[in-house]
């Protein structure tokens, strides 16, 4: 069995008017039609039966367990950024979310970390995970680590990622091609 792992495309990172706009990535998106990508790619694998995951990343809106030294995450609270329940946690509209989607709320970088993405790919017999998401140097390479260390068989669709700049999403390209292979939306099922 497979599965499309589709990470972090919420309003906050990838919408023009999120708070992480200035950090580049709605523009990579929009310049490399990365949300139009995605989209295919979800088409694509729910033809072929493939369960489709998606993950987000958000923090009750007390910041209670937002993990306050982060480096990455540390003030979230400040800036009032990735409040669960909010316009901001929200997946961009250009995804066609299902009921019948897997859904994962995380806190961490990784949609390993403290969840229960695991015991879903194991309990539907997922073998191969496709990875999409944003930040190609962020949650994509840490997915791609934890779900090689978990026996996966993974695949990074780079026309399905986004990073902040090109060249810190060739970077962890790159990088990924130790643990992990890189493909395209053509190399889909």
């Amino acid at each position: 069995m497979d599965a499309l792992i589709v990470m972090d495309y919420i309003n906050e990172i990838v919408h023009p008017e999120g708070k992480f706009k200035g950090k580049g990535y709605a523009s990579f998106c929009k310049e490399n039609n990365v949300l139009e990508n995605v989209a295919e790619a979800v088409r694509k694998m729910r033809d072929e039966n493939a369960k489709i995951v998606y993950v987000k990343v958000g923090f009750s809106p007390d910041y209670s367990d937002q993990p306050k030294n982060s480096v990455l995450f540390g003030k979230a609270h400040e800036f009032k950024a990735l409040a669960r329940g909010t316009w901001a946690t929200e997946f961009h509209e250009a995804l066609d979310v299902k009921k019948d989607d897997f859904v994962v709320e995380k806190k961490r970088v990784s949609p390993f970390y403290n969840t229960d993405l695991d015991e879903y790919l194991k309990k539907n017999k997922v073998i191969d995970v496709y990875l999409a998401g944003v930040a190609t140097d962020l949650v994509v390479q840490s997915a791609a680590r934890d779900a090689h260390d978990r026996d996966y068989n993974v695949y990074v669709l780079k026309d399905c990622c986004a990073a902040g700049s090109a060249e810190d999403h060739e970077n962890a390209l790159k990088n990924m091609e130790k643990f992990a292979r890189i493909a395209a939306l053509k190399d889909l099922p």
